[in-house]
């Protein structure tokens, strides 16, 4: 008689699915705000507090930013639910939101003058989002070696 072989690695410990749950709050919010811009547009651009030169700004952005901000953003939702699944594919999906993430910065603050017009509250809200995007993938990183992710 033989005995069954686990091939499931080792039991994640309850960090990593509090983690998973931060995660998924995180950018739960992140695919809210995204969701909302795309629907509601200028009234929930308002109801946010940007004022109008902020929401011509956003109007005049070139299509290929949105397109890597969905990125960002459904990278971001797709990497948590692979944290849930254990799925070694959250670590690519964190990567390519970062990917996005940092394309959009790129036009923000290099490309446009983005960066002055969302003023100094931009700036922050935009190197908080850059820094939980990092930790992200650092995890997704981390937990894949000590076989966490399959």
């Amino acid at each position: 008689m033989t005995e069954a072989v686990e091939t499931r690695g080792p039991r994640a410990p309850w960090w990593f699915w509090l983690v998973a749950a931060l995660s998924a709050a995180w950018n739960a919010f992140g695919a809210y705000d995204y969701t909302m811009t795309q629907l509601k547009g200028d009234a929930y651009l308002q109801a946010a507090g940007m004022r109008p030169d902020q929401i011509a700004y956003f109007h005049s952005m070139p299509t290929w930013t949105t397109a890597v901000w969905a990125l960002g953003v459904w990278g971001a939702v797709a990497g948590s639910g692979l944290l849930f699944a254990r799925s070694r594919w959250a670590l690519h999906a964190f990567t390519a939101s970062l990917a996005g993430l940092v394309l959009s910065l790129v036009y923000t603050h290099l490309m446009s003058k983005g960066g002055e017009i969302m003023g100094q509250t931009g700036v922050i809200m935009n190197a908080v989002i850059l820094a939980g995007c990092l930790i992200f993938v650092w995890y997704a990183a981390r937990v894949t070696k000590q076989g966490l992710l399959r």
